[in-house]
């Protein structure tokens, strides 16, 4: 009996001393969102994202062939509703994305990559809670659709090509002074004004 409660008493010293560490590891910034998360917490959540998915939905293939249509109808989505984390390449290195927490991750590594069309698809429709990943169906067969016209652009960003990337850049959504900048260099190539360096000179 004696042994036992001393084996009890070591199991909970070592679950408390886990959850310490871990409750410390978590909030060792407190609730900033700029600390980067370490390794060992990317690697977990990863895992806890894929253990939150159902199987039935784990198993779905893409219905939509990867054609040009396809590819072309997913790209246009993407960039106007994707880009502004994601980036247009889906590095996830844009001003939205490098300061979420978690980092909105990079879709072209494998980590991404080797989620099944259906991990894919469920992320799209549903989001994941308590990051910044939004839930994108409404449950039209519609929605559905496009979602996995996403998911079969993202199984290409790997193979991106520039001029894919171009075009993208030009369906992404542009603020006002962005606008105004891409006009203004539109005039200055056709020859009826300066260039944008020109310009700052003269402010």
């Amino acid at each position: 009996m004696k042994t036992l409660s001393i084996a009890l008493a070591l199991s909970l010293a070592v679950v408390l001393g886990a959850l310490i560490a871990g409750a410390a590891l978590l909030f060792r910034g407190g609730i900033s969102a700029r600390v980067d998360p370490t390794h060992l917490e990317s690697v977990i959540a990863r895992r806890l994202v894929r253990l939150g998915i159902p199987d039935a939905s784990r198993r779905l293939r893409n219905p939509e062939p990867s054609s040009k249509e396809v590819l072309a109808a997913g790209r246009g989505h993407f960039a106007d509703h994707c880009a502004i984390c994601h980036g247009n390449d889906g590095g996830g290195q844009t001003e939205m994305g490098r300061n979420l927490y978690p980092r909105v991750p990079d879709l072209r590594l494998p980590h991404s990559q080797e989620l099944t069309d259906g991990e894919l698809l469920y992320i799209i429709e549903n989001g994941i809670r308590l990051t910044g990943m939004p839930g994108w169906g409404d449950g039209s067969e519609e929605s559905g659709r496009a979602s996995w016209h996403l998911v079969a652009f993202i199984r290409h960003l790997p193979h991106l090509t520039p001029a894919e990337k171009l075009e993208m850049d030009r369906l992404s959504p542009r603020s006002p002074d962005e606008w105004r900048e891409m006009q203004e260099d539109e005039a200055f190539l056709k020859g009826s004004a300066p260039s944008r360096d020109q310009r700052r000179e003269h402010r």
